[in-house]
């Protein structure tokens, strides 16, 4: 863990924990150094910001499987009964590879053992109460803290909620709706905005027409030209890379460059690459960090036990999302979960909470990643203990997104004051 202690110690309200989301992503370098840049002045002088890497991630123990088999991972979208079983027996191969190389954190690496340890940590900082702050997938485990330990909190903010309660259709039908409407979003501002690189074509038709070239193999990596880029791989970069700001210039660049590549037929013997997981620094490295499926497995009971369940599952995300390919992030999170043994520690569940103060969600519209339905449907079930912000604009992260989306939270941490029902934050101006 990392804290960041208050600039002004005359005027400190408390600790203020922190979790980026992922899950994966690391709370001491998020503390250490985005939270100066990413809070404002007022917050970083009022609280100690604290930060710490969930266990099996960062410096925590991470989680650790060989980079040779890592690289050797099947499609996530298998053709057939054979190679679904291919993929669960990769599954399995991989699960116990990761747990050799990691020992026994890897089958406790579960939000709500996470939870248990933010509690070891509110003791050890001698709190008697926190306030948090968690993003993406720190919601999880703010959520499930204050279903365990309600009382032990003073505020909780909460941006790009989570839904814990879904069934693996709802999960990828509504990941896959919210990535497609991030689409359309990136179209109407293509189609109003001069400087955009696709202004005036056909952008819907140019996408598809992209993808299906990348299905022949005729698109290649621009900063790696042996490297052909699958349909998936775009559309993931589209996600990923750029509907996460939303940064649509770049996108229509991105697209208008890869547009223009003369067709360029891929050998036989010449199959598109998967994205690979980050090594870590070293002259040869044996293993890679990789903590999300030991995470993501044990959060969610998603385990298609058959490929006609799983393909019945991807034909419900394609019609979702017929553009974007389906869920471009959770479609491969859930095939790494085929073959797992069925019992999940941290099963979902709707939320139960009874002793915690009201919690402040925000949540984009447009949610590239995490529907806005996710939110509502949070909210819905635990309406006495919180209250829902819409920010009416794209992205993916809230708090920075305006002024009034920044002072929204500064105020309720700072200040215990919640907007009124019914408050809203228009949308930010779009580049």
């Amino acid at each position: 863990m990392a804290r960041r202690k208050a600039t002004d110690p005359d005027r400190r309200v408390g600790v203020l924990l922190v979790n980026p989301g992922g899950p994966g992503d690391s709370g001491v370098d998020f503390a250490v150094r985005r939270a100066p840049s990413h809070f404002s002045a007022d917050v970083q002088e009022k609280f100690d910001i604290v930060g710490f890497d969930p266990r099996g991630v960062g410096g925590s123990q991470p989680v650790r499987c060989s980079q040779e088999l890592l690289n050797q991972r099947p499609s996530a979208y298998p053709r057939n009964q054979a190679e679904f079983d291919q993929l669960a027996e990769y599954n399995r191969t991989l699960r116990e590879d990761c747990r050799r190389h990691s020992g026994p954190v890897f089958d406790h690496a579960d939000t709500l053992s996470v939870v248990r340890d933010m509690e070891a940590l509110r003791r050890s900082l001698g709190e008697k109460k926190i306030n948090y702050f968690g993003h993406s997938y720190g919601t999880l485990i703010g959520e499930q803290y204050a279903e365990e330990y309600g009382d032990r909190i003073r505020t909780m903010a909460l941006t790009a909620n989570i839904d814990h309660s879904l069934g693996a259709r709802e999960f990828l039908v509504s990941s896959a709706a919210t990535a497609e409407d991030s689409f359309h979003q990136f179209v109407k501002w293509c189609k109003s905005t001069s400087s955009c690189a696709l202004h005036g074509r056909d952008v819907t038709a140019i996408w598809d027409n992209l993808l299906a070239r990348a299905d022949r193999g005729e698109i290649r990596d621009p900063e790696n030209p042996d490297q052909v880029l699958t349909a998936n791989a775009i559309a993931f970069a589209a996600f990923k890379e750029y509907f996460y700001g939303p940064d649509w210039d770049e996108l229509a660049t991105y697209v208008a460059e890869l547009d223009a590549q003369e067709p360029k037929a891929r050998p036989p013997s010449q199959q598109p690459q998967q994205p690979r997981p980050e090594t870590s620094q070293g002259a040869v490295q044996q293993t890679t960090a990789y903590p999300f499926h030991a995470v993501f497995c044990q959060d969610w009971r998603f385990r298609p036990k058959d490929y006609r369940e799983f393909a019945g599952l991807t034909k419900a995300e394609l019609r979702a999302a017929p553009h974007m390919r389906g869920a471009p992030r959770t479609h491969p999170a859930v095939a790494g979960c085929v073959g797992w043994p069925n019992e999940v520690n941290n099963p979902q569940h709707r939320l139960r909470i009874t002793e915690a103060p009201k919690i402040l969600m925000l949540h984009s519209l447009h949610d590239p990643a995490n529907n806005y339905a996710w939110a509502t449907n949070v909210h819905r079930q635990t309406r006495r203990t919180t209250g829902l912000l819409p920010y009416e604009g794209a992205g993916h992260s809230v708090y920075g997104r305006s002024d009034c989306t920044r002072d929204v939270v500064d105020d309720y941490l700072t200040e215990l004051k919640i907007p009124s029902a019914g408050s809203r934050c228009g949308p930010a101006a779009m580049n």
